[in-house]
């Protein structure tokens, strides 16, 4: 039922790709187009929308892509955030109406309010992202992943699933349909993937369950920081689950 446009975003060098529609993938001429394309890339960024907030346009279907610090940055998000208006500086500026391309400029703008316009390391971004990600939590539901090519950054308040595939590749077996995927037969030993998803695509794998709060770090097919961060808010719905919002983006 998540029919409300569909992208997909993926890094070849600095550059990035973007393939999106407002129509849904099953109907949508561009998911044939990606289909038949030959994706290679380290780094990739999928999202099936269902619109919480904005309007179902071009403009508002995920991945969201910005240029900082000379590369390309992609960034797609599950949830819904009450009355999340943050102060922009302008240097990144919204092009739809949706909650999640407002926290993605606003994150964005606060990296560059601690580093300037002078690259850091991963740690350091990690550090930075640590500590405004529960900040935006507290608005509602934010599960994230952010992208500049070098590596993947995620963050869960509620569902998010991971696992790394690496040699000797078996068969996986989908969830949702009679279907067996021999990864073997389209990967080498020397390849490792990690999988980042908001439910487990495959019931023969392990995949471990994001605790709320959860930020991990992913480089090379695999995490390589984590950190828990603590909400409020999740504290507070806790103690009086009448205060829990439950939002289209909570209902799977």
């Amino acid at each position: 039922d998540h029919s409300d446009g569909f992208g997909i975003a993926f890094f070849e060098d600095k550059a990035c790709r973007l393939f999106v529609d407002n129509q849904s993938a099953v109907e949508s001429p561009i998911a044939d187009l990606i289909r038949n394309y030959p994706i290679k890339s380290r780094n990739v960024i999928a999202h099936i929308r269902k619109a919480t907030q904005g309007k179902i346009t071009l403009e508002n279907s995920h991945p969201f892509i910005r240029e900082l610090w000379g590369r390309h940055w992609i960034f797609a998000h599950n949830g819904d955030l009450h009355d999340f208006n943050p102060p922009l500086s302008g240097r990144f500026t919204p092009v739809g109406n949706t909650d999640s391309e407002r926290a993605f400029c606003y994150l964005l703008d606060q990296l560059v309010e601690v580093f300037g316009y002078e690259e850091p390391s991963l740690e350091q971004i990690f550090e930075v992202l640590e500590k405004i990600s529960p900040q935006i939590a507290e608005y509602g539901t934010f599960n994230y992943c952010l992208s500049n090519g070098k590596a993947l950054f995620s963050y869960a308040i509620t569902k998010l699933h991971w696992l790394v595939r690496e040699y000797p590749f078996n068969h996986a077996h989908l969830i949702d349909l009679d279907v067996a995927v021999d990864f073997s037969q389209v990967t080498t030993p020397d390849d490792r993937v990690a999988v980042i998803t908001t439910e487990p695509l495959t019931h023969n794998e392990n995949w471990t369950a994001y605790q709320p709060g959860e930020m991990i770090l992913f480089q090379h097919g695999q995490p390589i920081k984590k950190a828990i961060t603590f909400v409020e808010r999740l504290k507070r719905e806790q103690e009086n689950p009448e205060l829990k919002r439950i939002t289209r983006a909570d209902q799977y």
